[in-house]
């Protein structure tokens, strides 16, 4: 679409014209095989289309040929920063069917890997958040403390980052004799390095231009894209699952909705930064009294849902991840729905980018803190 401007040196007309770019699909700030078609004028951003398959893999589809203790494998996959809390969904949805109470031990467990999974994956994402902007020092200080979360992971159930522990009734394993001294130094280490998060990034002031007043989404509009998490309460869209439809632990913590009105990019930061601090103030009210008692109830081999539809939501490092399944009475589900935050999130990416440059793109899309598998599914 062709506009008319004038020429500032000799005051004539003159001709521009929109071109189309694409970012990605490999691209480094699309964290992800993401690809972006820019409609540009200039460096100015008319359209951004979001372009999804490349990493298709059919897991609903693949869900609903598995036995329900198999789907748990493929939905830590997904959001692979949020697997534990994946898990979760989908054991909490059979276990809804099932109409079985999951004992103490479980509940707190469940919930202290869970806050240990989003504070990992908020490490992850301010470390990468600051190298897109140039600041590698970022990237090296948030994967230092994020390896000592790993490190527990992997002596609890084997596995560093695609954990599969939560299953249909429990728990894979108990926890290692050393959860709760490693847990506990863990929160006691990171209390003192995250106000080093702030001294690097967030007040300094070639950030703060690049983050303040881009990419506003107002409540109004968060709320209209069915954007949750950080970015929704950003914008100031109170969301939280934990809060409003709490499972297992989280009614017997305190910890506060962190909620923002500002709706840009910096005020995205700000939320997930504060979350951490209350993340740690939850694991450190759980991890001194964990309940005795079994960490699995004893259920058949081969898991049957009551013919009827289940729905169980949770609150994952990006928002609200939904399971939804419909059952036959058969071992696998009749049909299954993921609602995955990150596709939400996505979708309100045009709207937010629209005026901007290019490289306040790249920032907007690291304040989303996009994982493209949970979005491409």
């Amino acid at each position: 679409m062709a506009e008319t401007a004038t020429n500032t040196n000799t005051g004539k007309p003159l001709e521009t014209q929109e071109y189309f770019i694409n970012m990605g699909p490999q691209h480094p700030s699309t964290h992800g095989v993401l690809r972006l078609m820019l409609t540009l004028e200039g460096e100015t951003i008319h359209n951004v289309e979001p372009h999804l398959g490349y990493i298709h893999r059919s897991i609903e589809k693949m869900c609903e040929k598995d036995t329900y203790a198999q789907i748990i494998h493929l939905t830590d996959r997904m959001d692979y920063l949020s697997s534990h809390m994946n898990n979760e969904a989908v054991s909490l949805a059979v276990e809804q069917g099932l109409e079985v109470e999951m004992p103490e031990r479980v509940k707190v467990i469940r919930t202290i890997i869970s806050e240990l999974t989003r504070l990992s994956s908020h490490q992850l994402w301010w470390g990468v958040f600051g190298m897109d902007l140039g600041a590698i020092t970022s990237f090296l200080y948030g994967f230092r403390d994020r390896e000592m979360i790993i490190d527990i992971f992997e002596e609890t159930c084997g596995a560093r980052l695609t954990m599969n522990y939560n299953v249909p009734g429990g728990l894979m394993f108990d926890i290692h004799p050393n959860f709760q001294k490693r847990t506990k130094a863990f929160v006691e280490h990171f209390r003192q390095k995250l106000p080093e998060y702030d001294q690097l990034l967030t007040g300094n002031v070639i950030f703060e231009m690049r983050t303040k007043g881009i990419g506003i989404l107002s409540k109004e509009d968060a709320i209209s894209f069915g954007v949750t998490g950080p970015t929704g309460r950003a914008s100031g869209f109170s969301n939280d699952v934990r809060k409003h439809n709490p499972y297992s632990a989280y009614p017997q913590v305190e910890f506060n909705e962190v909620l923002r009105e500002e709706g840009d990019s910096y005020a995205r930061y700000k939320v997930r930064i504060q979350e951490m601090w209350e993340s740690m103030s939850i694991i450190e009210q759980l991890i001194e009294n964990i309940p005795e008692g079994d960490y699995k109830v004893k259920t058949k081999a081969v898991i049957k849902l009551p013919k009827g539809e289940y729905y169980q939501k949770v609150e994952t490092a990006r928002g609200e991840f939904g399971v939804y399944i419909i059952s036959e009475g058969g071992k696998s589900p009749y049909r299954l729905k993921f609602r995955s935050p990150g596709f939400s999130n996505l979708s309100a990416l045009n709207h937010m980018a629209k005026g901007v440059k290019i490289a306040d793109l790249v920032v907007i899309m690291s304040t989303l803190d996009l994982v493209i598998p949970d979005i491409d599914r």
